[in-house]
């Protein structure tokens, strides 16, 4: 898809087991911002080209320069929000790419999908010599090459990379930087549980990989309680289906997270199942699930597959609503 900016999201309270970003909470938000070259005020433009092996080009307007023997640099500065997954409080990271001329009359700057990026959102901003950096307003945002991304037979780390607009209009990325990788495919709900289709990415051999692994969910609240299920593969493709029963008889009262894992026998090297392989940041809202109405030995509860706020996959529990009831 070739859009400005990407379709809404919400922020998830509960999570996904990891700390959500602190310092700046921004989501999407759809954002048709109007082109101003760099070094024209506070918000400078740039589009984004992403390719399907993860990296991103970054293009922006050149600044305009009153002497042409006057000397000037520029960089592309991502600023990882502190408190994001795996960051345990520390300060935020900072990544910089040189911009260069493109050939065009405008500045370029590349992040090849062989630069780590650790998992979280980056904030994406321009600087010019000694000035303090500035936010980058999303410009065009060519996405296409995501859709439907389906890597290749390799052992390293997956990277994706995704550009949005904010809620207040500025870039940010969303990365994660996976290996193995679990990638939710179809969901098909019925009144006792669900079933889910995946493949499994980044390992040397996945059919013998999957061949005696498990589904394993984890409840959040108490993680001790862990429900088991069987798996069904073909080569790298995966399908198992989870009964809600089992979660559903440790549940009393308020909202119960399930987390859902891919579990080797000997229990090395567990994958969360997740799907960020498309051009949506944020699932919460695009891929919806309603909850189906179940008994529980403690009340009457409803139950459902949702994405968390990093686009892993989980099952919910709660009280259902008093209409409902």
């Amino acid at each position: 898809m070739t859009s400005p900016a990407q379709p809404a999201g919400a922020s998830d309270a509960a999570g996904s087991g990891q700390p959500h970003p602190t310092d700046t909470p921004e989501e999407p938000a759809t954002v048709s911002a109007p082109p101003l070259a760099f070094g024209m005020g506070n918000n400078p433009t740039a589009d984004c080209i992403a390719d399907s092996a993860g990296g991103l080009t970054f293009d922006l307007d050149a600044p305009e320069r009153t002497d042409a023997s006057d000397h000037w640099s520029a960089a592309l500065v991502l600023r990882r929000r502190a408190g994001g997954p795996g960051d345990g409080g520390e300060e935020a990271e900072e990544v910089r790419l040189p911009l260069t001329p493109n050939g065009d009359g405008r500045l370029r700057a590349v992040l090849p999908s062989t630069v780590a990026l650790p998992e979280g959102r980056w904030d994406v901003h321009v600087a010019q010599g000694d000035e303090v950096p500035v936010r980058l307003v999303p410009g065009l945002l060519d996405l296409r090459s995501l859709v439907d991304r389906r890597p290749g037979p390799s052992t390293s780390p997956l990277a994706v990379r995704i550009p949005y607009a904010t809620k207040h209009g500025n870039l940010s990325l969303r990365s994660w930087l996976r290996g193995p990788h679990a990638e939710a495919g179809d969901i098909l709900l019925d009144d006792d549980g669900l079933t889910v289709h995946g493949v499994l990415y980044r390992v040397e051999d996945p059919e013998a990989w999957l061949a005696d692994a498990v589904v394993e969910a984890r409840c959040r609240r108490d993680a001790e309680l862990v429900v088991t299920a069987p798996l069904t593969a073909d080569g790298p493709d995966f399908t198992f289906t989870l009964p809600y029963a089992e979660p559903a008889a440790e549940w009393r009262g308020g909202p119960d997270v399930w987390d859902l894992t891919l579990r080797r026998p000997d229990g090395t090297d567990p994958v969360r199942i997740a799907r960020i392989l498309d051009d949506v940041v944020d699932k919460q809202q695009i891929f919806a699930y309603p909850p189906r109405a179940i008994d529980t030995p403690y009340a009457a509860a409803q139950a459902g597959p949702y994405y968390t706020a990093d686009n892993d996959l989980s099952v919910r529990i709660d009280e259902r609503p008093p209409a409902a009831r």
